[in-house]
């Protein structure tokens, strides 16, 4: 990994100028190597034009029973950890790399598996946004998204939810 410092500026001046949500930033479960994941769902948050996002396990088949791994809330302090109104997709075990796009309901990615947990990404607060995401928002998303999955699975991350109480 290359020491230089991230420039955030040449990421912005690719999409149209749109005002992020003033107010807070926090995040929320993001100690030691789960700090990697700011800035990738800070960007996803960005294009999916929300203010909260979140990295999610949930046991295989019960979406419902998610618990957060890492938030990053733009528009609360403290972080908003509720799930109440999330409408987690129901990613199998063996899913293919995926994104539903549920306008401004949420945006779901399925970032994997592992024992016997499903993984998600989820980005909600969604209200300016008009439509379904374009082709090439959708590309930089899941791109963003593979890289928190890199960060869950081959930096074995993702071993530590065992230990989390949501």
């Amino acid at each position: 990994m290359a020491d230089e410092i991230i420039d955030l500026t040449r990421y912005l001046k690719r999409e149209p100028a749109a005002e992020l949500p003033r107010g807070s930033m926090t995040l929320w479960g993001a100690e030691g190597e789960r700090s990697r994941f700011a800035l990738p769902l800070w960007r996803i948050i960005h294009l999916a034009q929300g203010e909260r996002g979140l990295i999610l396990y949930a046991p295989v088949g019960r979406p419902r029973a998610a618990a957060p791994f890492v938030v990053l809330d733009l528009g609360s302090d403290p972080a908003r950890l509720d799930l109440d109104d999330v409408l987690l997709p129901r990613f199998g075990p063996d899913e293919g790399p995926s994104l539903v796009d549920l306008g401004r309901d949420g945006l779901a990615v399925f970032l994997g598996a592992r024992a016997g947990s499903v993984w998600t990404l989820w980005v909600d607060g969604i209200a300016e946004r008009e439509g379904m995401l374009t082709s090439t928002v959708r590309e930089d998303v899941l791109f963003l998204a593979g890289e928190c999955a890199g960060l869950l699975f081959l930096r074995d991350l993702a071993d530590e939810a065992e230990l989390d109480e949501p």
